[in-house]
């Protein structure tokens, strides 16, 4: 004998069990009775939706749902679809908060951001509901549940705040070039125009090897501890204003400081070897102990530099070209300029007392009012040089010693 259970509708309550009669007729009376039902025109459904027509159809232990609409097999079945549909529906949906974890990195954005922007994106096809053709599955996930994603996190970041607010905003040391591939990765066509314009404006800059400005000097400064040194060797300042700065102790080295304002600038015991210093402005610079062996300083202004150190420290300018420069005035007390070329050069009322001037170029200087005492001018070429004026005697012995 077959048993089925037999409920009113789906919510499966106050249900009975039934043998199987041998027809439909007396089957349906037995479930009037059971139900308190007046009507018997009701049908029988399986759990599929579709309506009972023949007892020996029933299996043991079928589910058999009551219902009195005519037409309730066909909205059974829709309802039945319906209900798996919202029940997939379900499973899918994904929080309108997510978390991204690109590349070791966490990152929470909104659902909105991802789709809004740039709908035809991956990111977009990841997170997008089933009206979206471009549906993908999105990636793993870590164990806080962050979608896991094998990219850059550096240049992962513009491209999510582009998303967010329209805009490419770059960070300084942030290479675009980079962040183009990531957006090409990622399908945000909108963003490669101007990603493609700031690479091409940064190569612009590379090319042109752009100066530094008096602000990135300064910034460096204050950001580097006192006891770290300083280091600008081939540094491009060309025309950088950096007068009255405090540079103490940095190292020029090889740097480009062509035309730089440095007048009133403080560079004691900085390192100015082969350094570029053509045409700058160092009027007034405190200049001791330096150390700017064989550097560039044609057509320099130096008026007023001091370069005496009362600690004792020398400044070391051998081999330095002065061609053309302007020393009216600068204290240059034993300052070492042995093989320098100072052709052309205004020396005038200058402090050279103990200076070595051994094999210099002076030809055609003009070294009038200056003090000459115990200088070694040995193999100097004196050549129409100017000594009008003088503080103290030349003696010929200063220049054969």
């Amino acid at each position: 004998m077959i048993r089925v259970c037999i409920f009113r509708d789906r919510t499966e309550k106050d249900g009975i069990v039934l043998c199987v009669e041998d027809n439909m007729e007396s089957f349906k009376l037995q479930i009037s009775s059971r139900f308190n039902l007046s009507e018997k025109n009701f049908r029988l459904y399986l759990v599929n939706g579709c309506e009972v027509a023949d007892l020996k159809s029933l299996r043991d232990e079928d589910k058999i749902y009551l219902s009195s609409d005519c037409n309730d097999a066909s909205n059974k079945c829709e309802e039945l679809e319906e209900s798996q549909q919202s029940l997939n529906a379900r499973d899918r949906t994904v929080s309108d908060w997510i978390r991204l974890n690109v590349g070791g990195k966490l990152f929470m954005t909104s659902r909105s951001t991802l789709l809004v922007k740039e709908p035809l994106s991956m990111l977009a096809r990841m997170f997008a509901d089933d009206n979206n053709l471009y549906l993908m599955n999105p990636s793993a996930i870590d164990e806080t549940g962050a979608y896991l994603i094998d990219r850059s996190p550096e240049y992962f970041e513009p491209i999510l705040n582009y998303l967010r607010h329209g805009q490419v905003i770059l960070d300084k040391n942030i290479n675009p070039q980079g962040v183009l591939e990531e957006a090409i990765f990622y399908g945000i066509d909108s963003m490669i125009p101007q990603l493609n314009q700031l690479v091409e404006q940064s190569k612009s800059r590379h090319d042109n090897n752009q100066s530094l400005t008096r602000m990135d000097v300064v910034r460096l400064i204050i950001t580097t501890p006192t006891s770290s040194e300083l280091r600008f060797q081939g540094v491009n300042l060309s025309g950088a204003d950096l007068n009255r700065l405090d540079l103490r102790n940095i190292n020029f080295k090889y740097a480009c400081l062509s035309r730089c304002n440095l007048s009133g600038a403080n560079l004691s015991h900085c390192c100015l070897e082969r350094a570029d210093l053509s045409h700058a402005n160092l009027e007034g610079a405190h200049l001791l102990g330096v150390k700017a062996l064989c550097a560039n300083m044609e057509g320099a202004i130096l008026k007023g530099c001091n370069m005496e150190d009362p600690a004792g420290s020398r400044a070391v300018m051998e081999g330095v070209n002065l061609k053309g420069a302007n020393l009216e005035g600068s204290n240059m007390a034993g300052v070492n300029l042995r093989v320098a070329t100072l052709k052309n050069a205004n020396l005038q009322n200058c402090d050279l007392r103990a200076a070595v001037l051994a094999g210099a170029d002076l030809e055609c200087c003009d070294l009038s009012g200056s003090d000459l005492h115990e200088a070694n001018l040995r193999g100097a070429n004196l050549k129409d040089a100017a000594f009008e004026l003088m503080l103290t005697p030349l003696h010929m012995s200063q220049t054969i010693r």
